[in-house]
């Protein structure tokens, strides 16, 4: 006796797309059509699920007569299923284990919604950008560009601070909001002026003029992060400020 229909949401007839995850995009993929199975919450059973072409349920229990088992085949990464075909639609769309994990269903809506919010951040990561000052612009490009900030023109960095903005606006801002970054780089342009030298086991820095030992490096933990940590300290604030008022 065939059970009742799963439960599902509201269903629209129309033509669906449907793409593989990551951007793949091989010539041919193909996914299981047999030997699936969903767990229906309605009747909290595990239901056998199959694609076939001339069955109007993707469901076995529901199958009338013998059933012709169709293949479901990615081509370029991408699989268009027009309306007339909802036995397969539903499966891919409602019942099949590699929906949202091997492959996702294209949404038109959905994917207007993230380039907008995309497009937001970039805006928002452009402005803060553009009314940044130098000092910030510089510590935040040497963490893309390491050492080569210290040969670049206040225009270069500038320029490529809106690059790095538009091109990645999430981790600029979560460097732009991160105030470590700029204590860093002083620690950095500290040692490249002289002012402060770092041992070659980069374990120890120094005053560079006498020699007296600043901090120790913690094991495995980044030299100029253990100092700009030290640089938020009651000993190391004096530091700070005077390495600061040298480099200006």
């Amino acid at each position: 006796m065939a059970k009742e229909a799963t439960s599902a949401p509201k269903w629209e007839i129309k033509d669906r797309t449907y793409y593989l995850r990551g951007g793949k995009a091989p010539l041919t993929y193909t996914i299981k059509s047999k030997n699936i199975f969903y767990f229906d919450e309605a009747s909290a059973e595990e239901r056998e699920l199959k694609y076939t072409i001339n069955q109007k349920t993707p469901f076995v229990d529901e199958f009338k007569g013998a059933a012709r088992l169709g293949h479901i085949v990615f081509t370029d990464g991408q699989l268009y299923v027009p309306k007339e075909k909802q036995t397969l639609q539903k499966l891919l769309s409602l019942y099949h284990p590699d929906r949202n994990k091997v492959y996702l269903e294209f949404d038109a809506v959905e994917d207007a919604e993230d380039d907008l919010d995309i497009l937001e951040l970039e805006i928002e990561a452009l402005n803060i950008a553009a009314s940044m000052d130098i000092d910030q612009a510089e510590a935040i490009m040497r963490t893309e560009l390491g050492n080569k900030v210290s040969k670049m023109t206040s225009k270069e960095i500038k320029r490529d601070l809106l690059l790095f903005a538009r091109n990645s606006p999430s981790l600029f801002l979560e460097l732009a909001n991160d105030e470590n970054i700029s204590i860093r780089n002083v620690g950095i342009r500290a040692v490249e002026a002289g002012l402060i030298s770092l041992s070659e086991d980069q374990r120890t820095f120094k005053w560079a003029s006498t020699g007296k030992k600043l901090i120790t490096v913690p094991f495995e933990e980044n030299p100029y992060s253990a100092l700009a940590a030290f640089f938020k300290t009651d000993d190391g604030i004096d530091v700070y400020k005077s390495v600061e008022k040298k480099l200006k």
